[in-house]
């Protein structure tokens, strides 16, 4: 049985070098000249990798010269002799972005705009060599006999694909890999493991993720791939939630047309949060200058941690027993302080989730838009609030704050965040490539009827009788 390890010369030397060294960045024009940044947001870039995309290689396969603006958006090829623009594939390694206001806004309309087009596509999947990664729940028997199922179906279906599955399952007995294998000399070298590191540095491997589950699957799903994401296709095994779409008891015909016919993809924005740690701790400073201010001063900050949530940021008081003192700000302002037991901001996506219990509006996914949602403010004025996703928000924590605050992402990885340190929350440049069951997400508002009940009724209100004779 085939391994998945860092030295896969096989697997990573072939793939990284063929046509699949395309990436879904969004093309920014080279013309725009920054004179002056935040300097608590400036990092030097010490360590730089190449990434890749799914997309670019399906687009470019499917030949779709009839939409030529988003072939603009994601042809690098193109990208180079149109408009002036270039294509940033650059990533930097735990640090904060610098992006001028333009280049944000340009990233975000350019997203949005090839989400648009995917929307109303089929996407063909490679026909030969087929790569599929299985995320699901290994601390449930049940799951996994439904694991099981799935990887000996897709095995036997298609002879070519290879599939990976979570390395500690390699010795699992209700798997039963050895018991798998001996049905066929070729399954073998079909089956592979994948680690959370290995997806985390070879994303561009998959050409397909299959999660089984729950929503807290798909979620885990994101938390693998924090750039780049292959399309995610979810197979619900229990009550359909709003992020799994699909009935695992259909899994057949579902992949079968998902292979044969083709899939529709939703482009689900993401956050891209950086945790910004002071380099003082004298609590004279002023952090609202600090975030503020663009003079030419040394750097007040320095990244430690980035995450790409699916969800929503949380920051709150943590085990404090005190209220949690943070303050908001948006691009250069100051826009409010925050006396709270916390904050959420979160994505659309997100919009059903914590942000809906801490009194967030519903927002449909394709909504360019970051809500902000106080938890038990001190102030009844403080209402929730929707922002542009061009907009860089930030939750800072002032140098004379009484207590600390902690972050959360997508409910994972808690970060206690000091006095004086702050998190900055934007679009990421890698949304997650998300496959619907219908088009023009349709399928959210069956899941907003099925899950919340929204705007039912007990009884439909009766119509006047209006034949005064009878």
């Amino acid at each position: 049985m085939a391994k998945s390890s860092d030295d896969d010369s096989e697997d990573v030397g072939t793939l990284d070098a063929n046509a699949r060294s395309h990436s879904l960045e969004v093309l920014f024009d080279p013309a725009i000249q920054v004179t002056k940044r935040r300097k608590s947001s400036m990092v030097a870039s010490h360590h730089v990798v190449t990434s890749s995309c799914f997309v670019h290689e399906m687009l470019e396969a499917q030949k779709l010269g009839n939409i030529a603006h988003a072939q603009k958006l994601v042809d690098p090829v193109a990208a180079h002799c149109v408009d002036g623009f270039v294509g940033e594939r650059a990533v930097e390694e735990g640090a904060s972005r610098i992006l001028t206001k333009k280049q944000l806004s340009d990233m975000a309309f350019g997203v949005r705009e090839l989400s648009k087009h995917l929307g109303s596509l089929k996407m063909k999947l490679p026909k030969k060599n087929l790569r599929i990664v299985v995320v699901a729940k290994t601390q449930d028997k049940q799951n996994i006999v439904h694991h099981k199922e799935l990887l000996e179906w897709l095995l036997t279906e298609f002879n070519d694909f290879i599939i990976y599955i979570e390395d500690i399952l390699e010795e699992n007995p209700v798997m039963d890999i050895k018991g798998l294998v001996a049905k066929s000399a070729t399954f073998g070298d079909r089956i592979h493991y994948w680690t959370p590191d290995y997806c985390t540095k070879h994303p561009h491997l998959f050409d397909l993720v299959i999660s089984l589950g729950g929503d807290g699957t798909v979620l885990y799903t994101s938390w693998l791939f924090q750039k780049i994401v292959p399309p995610v296709i979810s197979f619900s095994l229990g009550s359909l939630g709003f992020l799994t779409k699909f009935d695992f008891g259909k899994f057949k015909n579902i992949l079968r047309d998902a292979y044969h016919v083709g899939i529709t993809i939703s482009l689900r924005m993401r956050f891209e949060c950086t945790v910004m740690r002071a380099n003082h701790k004298d609590p004279n400073r002023d952090i609202c200058h600090e975030i503020c201010e663009r003079e030419d001063e040394e750097p007040t900050h320095k990244p430690e941690k980035s995450f790409s949530v699916l969800n929503e940021l949380v920051v709150d008081r943590g085990p404090n027993a005190t209220l949690s003192s943070t303050e908001l700000f948006g691009d250069d302002e100051h826009l409010t302080s925050v006396q709270a037991d916390g904050i959420c901001i979160a994505t659309p996506t997100g919009s059903t989730a914590y942000s809906l219990a801490a009194g967030g509006s519903l927002s449909h996914p394709d909504n360019p838009v970051m809500l902000v949602s106080p938890i038990c403010a001190h102030s009844l004025s403080f209402r929730p609030i929707i922002l542009p996703d061009s907009m860089v928000i930030r939750v800072a924590v002032p140098y004379d704050a009484r207590t600390t605050a902690w972050a959360s992402f997508d409910g994972k990885e808690r970060v206690e965040l000091h006095q004086g340190d702050y998190v900055t929350i934007a679009a990421s440049r890698f949304p997650f490539a998300f496959i619907q069951s219908k088009p023009h997400q349709g399928d959210w508002f069956d899941s907003l009827s099925r899950t919340l009940q929204w705007n039912s009724r007990t009884a439909r209100q009766k119509a006047f009788d209006n034949d005064i004779n009878s």
